[in-house]
Order: structure tokens, then C-alpha cells, then sequence
């Protein structure tokens, strides 16, 4: 979770609970959209709900009668934060499948004959 405070509100950026379902259907019809399915960011402003967008690809939904530009920009670097950190650990885990998949051929390739 993350907090900004600026002169004039407070600002949470947040990965959505499912306690937010209710408040996010409602933001999805002020915007008139769908609400994207899977992991969802969230800007809440002053504890309300503001815009909300998919980590995948960046999908969202925002309050058309709030100012929410900037919003949107800040859960959308928070999102491409996020896909680096799972690329990064997907490639951790492929590294180590490959070393591990290569160290048991050569094993395999080098047993001692009794």
C-alpha cells in the first residue's frame, strides 16, 4: 500500500480487497464501463474509491466527475512495478528449472559403472 498526502488530500494506492466489490460496481457505472476482472489496483481519495485499474494490462475505470488523470498515471506506474517483480521472479524460477534440468542430464550422463 502506498500513501501520498498532497496540500489538498490524501491519496492510497492499494491492491482491492473484496470488500471493495460493492464501491467498485459502483465506480464501473459512474464510468460507464466494465469493471476489469483480475488483480485491480485502487486509488482511493479521502478513503472513496477513485479509479481502478487491471495490473495485467492496465485496464481501468476512473470517477468521470472527479479529476482522476493522475490517478490513473500513478496506479499505472504502481502496475508496471508490479509486472517487472513477477517477470523478475518468473525468470528466477525458468533459470533455476534450466540449471537444475541441465546439472540432473549431466548427473544422469556421468554415473560411475559399479
Amino acid at each position: 500500500m502506498t500513501s501520498v498526502t498532497t496540500t489538498d488530500s490524501s491519496i492510497t494506492i492499494r491492491l482491492a480487497a473484496e470488500d471493495d466489490t460493492l464501491a467498485l460496481r459502483r465506480l464501473a457505472q459512474l464510468d460507464g464501463a466494465r469493471l476489469p476482472d483480475g488483480e485491480l489496483l485502487l486509488a482511493e481519495v479521502e478513503g472513496e474509491i477513485r479509479a481502478a485499474l487491471r495490473v495485467t494490462d492496465s485496464a481501468y475505470v476512473a470517477d468521470p466527475f472527479y479529476p482522476s488523470a493522475e490517478l490513473v498515471g500513478m496506479l499505472d506506474t504502481r502496475a508496471k512495478r508490479i509486472r517487472r517483480q513477477e517477470i523478475s521472479r518468473a525468470e528466477r524460477i525458468r533459470t533455476r528449472f534450466s540449471l537444475w534440468s541441465t546439472l540432473y542430464q549431466r548427473a544422469a550422463e556421468t554415473r560411475p559403472m559399479l
